[in-house]
């Protein structure tokens, strides 16, 4: 893959994030990997202003290898995420409403719908307090989240962060994690839902990851 190509990946998740009601303003942000370069969004950039040329190159240590805008506040995050992650491609934050409610109660997801065990195949992990743009998101993501095609952590009182193998992976983790976290809130609202058995998640999880659909995931 070119960096052009990159580039235009990157984009076309970010235009994602407003269009699935993730992000308000000019919060959130993608970025994707292609060996030692990331490919991110710059900050206080609006998304209907944004375009494929508008995304800065950053190296692992963060410095701006092309583009003329200063990167995302949140790029010492998703760079620690890429180094302590080798097969994470793409990384997205978002500060989407009802996955922050969990964030502010400083509360995992738990494993309601068959969705999201489907997934993730486990309860959305919550994360100690950092500082937005610490690198220390990054080292918690990390340690915190689950290996597989799709990863996720809840920000104590932030947001949330989601990984995978290409932007659009994160987008549709980032996606699972705020319709989830929805069913979650008005579920618990009307009643006590139980969370599914850790055996059942596990099942439905390795049934999903063995070849859902028309392509192994």
């Amino acid at each position: 893959m070119m960096l052009d190509d990159l580039r235009h990946e990157v984009w076309n998740a970010l235009l994602e994030l407003p269009r699935s009601g993730l992000v308000q303003g000019t919060s959130g942000n993608v970025s994707g990997r292609k060996g030692d370069l990331v490919v991110i969004k710059p900050s206080g950039v609006p998304y209907d202003k944004l375009r494929p040329e508008d995304l800065v190159v950053v190296d692992l240590e963060g410095n701006v290898v092309e583009g003329s805008l200063k990167p995302s506040v949140d790029t010492p995050a998703h760079l620690e995420i890429y180094k302590a992650i080798p097969d994470v491609g793409g990384v997205v934050h978002t500060h989407s409403t009802y996955a922050t409610v969990f964030a502010v109660l400083g509360r995992e997801l738990p494993v309601y719908t068959t969705e999201l065990a489907d997934f993730f195949g486990g309860p959305i992990p919550i994360s100690e307090y950092v500082p937005p743009g610490d690198r220390g998101i990054g080292l918690q993501f990390a340690r915190k989240t689950r290996p597989g095609r799709y990863r996720a952590l809840i920000m104590r009182s932030h947001g949330v962060f989601t990984a995978g193998k290409t932007p659009a992976d994160a987008v549709k983790a980032a996606v699972i994690v705020e319709h989830s976290a929805k069913i979650a809130c008005l579920a618990e609202l009307l009643g006590k839902p139980s969370p599914l058995p850790p055996d059942e998640i596990e099942k439905l999880h390795e049934r999903y990851i063995g070849g859902y659909g028309q392509r192994k995931e």
